[in-house]
């Protein structure tokens, strides 16, 4: 098994059974472990189709917990975002927007770490963030901590948070994909090589389901806001 390969199983595993726990941050965790062996284009296109893989049943499970309103009222925003997104990684090198959203993550988390009362979005800036949250699914599939600050003020718990997370994000991906085939990101050759990564994908949704039903809502908090330190660190780094 060659490195590539080898990455690319670690980073999926890792990412995704993160991802089943908190409802995010799937991408934020693979990615820093594809770009060791792969282009970004290629590293998003794998992430993609995981993405794509998981969404129904990740949408299925928490079907009667997903905030449908507000999903709505992200739905437009969000897929403009997208397309926005793919296209310009498919002409430009947008590292400087890599790092960018590192430091925005950072401060959201410091600002979340106050003792303050959460902030409360209007509707027009739950329409720009939906905006921002699709360009960053489209340019790193890292959009999450983004719809983060939207879903995390606009939900009453984390079992109505991590499900909204979940039919945003899966949103996004069923865009995302043919967006990618038509721009020649998305080949028959990275879905091959994820035939091979298959099996250890669905052993991080089976074990993340596990990990899930033991956690409390305060440590699932802290997950979040641990993870989502780390992930802004690894991206401006």
């Amino acid at each position: 098994m060659d490195m590539m390969l080898l990455l690319l199983i670690f980073g999926i595993f890792v990412g995704f059974f993160i991802q089943t726990i908190i409802g995010f941050a799937g991408a934020l965790i693979a990615l820093p472990f594809l770009l060791m062996v792969m282009p970004l284009p290629s590293a998003i296109a794998y992430l993609s189709i995981f993405y794509f893989i998981s969404t129904p049943y990740y949408v299925y499970k928490e079907r009667n917990n997903i905030d449908k309103l507000l999903l709505k009222k992200l739905a437009i925003s969000s897929l403009v975002g997208v397309v926005a997104g793919i296209i310009l990684l498919i002409y430009a090198k947008p590292i400087l927007l890599k790092k960018a959203l590192g430091v925005f993550i950072i401060l959201f988390v410091l600002n979340s770490l106050r003792p303050k009362k959460e902030l409360q979005l209007g509707p027009k800036m739950k329409y720009t963030f939906g905006f921002l949250g699709g360009f960053f699914s489209g340019v790193f599939s890292t959009g999450g901590p983004l719809y983060v600050m939207i879903v995390k003020n606009a939900t009453p718990d984390v079992r109505t948070f991590r499900a909204t997370m979940f039919g945003v994000l899966g949103l996004v991906t069923l865009v995302r994909i043919p967006a990618l085939a038509i721009g020649g990101i998305l080949t028959l050759n990275q879905l091959y090589n994820s035939l091979f990564v298959l099996p250890f994908f669905i052993l991080a949704i089976f074990l993340g389901k596990k990990v899930y039903m033991k956690l409390n809502e305060n440590i699932l908090k802290k997950v979040i806001l641990g993870l989502l330190c780390i992930s802004g660190i690894l991206l401006i780094f």
